[in-house]
């Protein structure tokens, strides 16, 4: 599978600066987490590697091929992409939506077996089977985040882009998803990258961590070389500490550092 790469992405939007020239080499076969404060432009970023969003300057690219050119069916075969909290305005089961996953894939024909087998594989995935009939707009928060990502998942693209997955997620389900995650990536070899807040939890779940502010890298490598007391006191403006418990590293908050 090919490199996700991002070559000097700036973007301003409203008059702000969004993206200040991002580049970044992803790699498939790796859990990468974006994580950074409100407004260091994480959705933007992942937006713009989609090819959702048009940068003024800079490019992302699918090995040698521009995002932005590449025919949008087989890009969507290719970037599986789910949006932090989409609105769900139509009364429709959750198979129904999670089959609309293979649009990119489906002919004049309608669904093949090919695509009935795709959405049964993400449905299992996500532990939807028993929502299978369930309107979609009565579900909760979580499952339908749980639902959503069965979407971009029943699509089988070799980049799965997920900004917040795991907010609104139970402990069980939060459990889960790292592993689905971890387990598309290591054992699949898709490239998978996140968007999240939760720090402890992108250390845990991702072997690459790259940190953003005010829309630009300023760390990116391994979680304990990325996510340091130093650069979560430079960022978020915190002092914090790290410690070893029985799932891995923890970040904890001491408590907020004067402003100024």
């Amino acid at each position: 599978m090919s490199v996700l790469t991002a070559e000097g992405l700036s973007l301003n939007l409203g008059g702000a600066r969004i993206l200040d020239g991002v580049d970044l080499v992803l790699r498939p076969g790796e859990v990468t987490a974006v994580v950074g404060p409100n407004g260091a432009g994480k959705s933007t970023l992942l937006a713009c590697l989609a090819g959702l969003l048009r940068p003024d300057s800079g490019q992302a690219r699918l090995g040698s091929e521009a995002v932005l050119a590449m025919p949008a069916r087989r890009r969507a075969q290719q970037i599986g992409f789910l949006p932090q909290a989409p609105e769900i305005a139509w009364a429709v089961d959750v198979e129904t939506l999670v089959g609309l996953g293979r649009t990119p894939f489906t002919g004049f024909g309608g669904a093949s077996d090919v695509d009935k087998a795709a959405v049964a594989r993400a449905m299992a995935a996500a532990e939807l089977e028993p929502l299978a009939g369930r309107i979609v707009t009565t579900l909760s928060g979580g499952e339908r985040g749980r639902v959503l990502l069965a979407r971009a998942l029943a699509g089988e693209p070799a980049w799965l882009l997920a900004d917040e997955p795991m907010a609104g997620l139970d402990p069980a389900h939060l459990i889960d998803a790292a592993e689905l995650f971890r387990a598309l990536a290591h054992e699949q070899g898709k490239g998978v990258v996140l968007t999240l807040h939760d720090l402890t939890l992108a250390m845990r779940v991702a072997e690459r961590v790259v940190v953003l502010s005010k829309g630009a890298v300023v760390a990116d490598g391994p979680p304990l070389e990325a996510v340091t007391p130093d650069i979560l006191a430079r960022v978020y403006g915190v002092d914090a500490r790290l410690s070893q418990g029985e799932g891995g590293t923890m970040v904890e908050l001491v408590g907020r550092r004067p402003k100024g």
